[in-house]
């Protein structure tokens, strides 16, 4: 398992309107960095050309250094590339068991399948103890933990998450972004996490990229980041 990623010149727009303005830079293996900025800086928009929903006008993405331009979102996913989007996405009618079953459907068979879904058991004791509930009877936490558990259960390359903290109570988050360090850890997978709770993604990160009005403003280790008073009330509104 590799995972380099790198956004080189990406331009992004709707309607002839620029969102994202040559957007460069890139993630290491195994590399957690948090994608910052207020609401309209183009984070959802740089997380949907990466799965494939929306194409660039310019420049590209590459992944291990395969130009990932011509796939369609179902060969991004099979390439590697699980994203956890916004708004906790599970299928109501469905238990838990059969939603984190549903994500292994293609990256596993019998006793691989077996073991990736007792892994996210294991990863969210919650879930594990309402296996059978059906995806509408969850919690809002709940749902977010099978959401990000049905990504996880593909064994991904690279996750991308947006917004995962979004509605939730602070314990909720704080066991979240705990449990997503981890299984990152574990996994060695590389992480793109988009969020607006900016103290716990910094919390968890490697580095901090910061995009305002679709532009890369900063782009510095986590650590950095959150002592940089300037920047953070300039852009991150804290």
């Amino acid at each position: 398992m590799s995972g380099a990623l790198s956004f080189h010149g990406l331009t992004v727009g709707y309607g002839g309107e620029p969102v994202l303005h040559e957007v460069t830079f890139s993630l290491a293996p195994g590399e957690m960095v948090a994608l910052l900025g207020a609401n309209g800086a183009g984070k959802t928009t740089l997380l949907r050309t990466l799965a494939g929903f929306v194409h660039p006008t310019a420049g590209g993405i590459r992944l291990d250094g395969e130009d990932l331009g011509r796939l369609s979102p179902e060969q991004r996913a099979r390439r590697g590339i699980a994203q956890v989007p916004e708004g906790r996405s599970v299928v109501a009618e469905l238990t838990v068991d059969e939603n984190l079953r549903l994500g292994a459907l293609w990256r596993h068979r019998g006793r691989a399948r077996e073991t990736a879904v007792a892994e996210v058991y294991d990863l969210f004791e919650p879930l594990a103890r309402r296996r059978s509930a059906d995806g509408h009877q969850l919690s809002g936490g709940e749902r977010q933990m099978l959401a990000l558990g049905r990504a996880l259960v593909s064994r991904p390359q690279v996750l991308t998450l947006d917004e995962p903290s979004l509605g939730l109570a602070p314990l909720v988050v704080a066991h979240l972004m705990a449990t997503l360090r981890d299984a990152a850890a574990r996994d060695g997978m590389t992480v793109l996490l988009a969020e607006q709770n900016i103290t716990s993604a910094l919390s968890i990160a490697d580095r901090g990229v910061v995009l305002d009005l679709g532009h890369v403003v900063a782009d510095a280790a986590a650590s950095a980041l959150a002592d940089d008073a300037a920047l953070r009330h300039a852009y991150l509104g804290f």
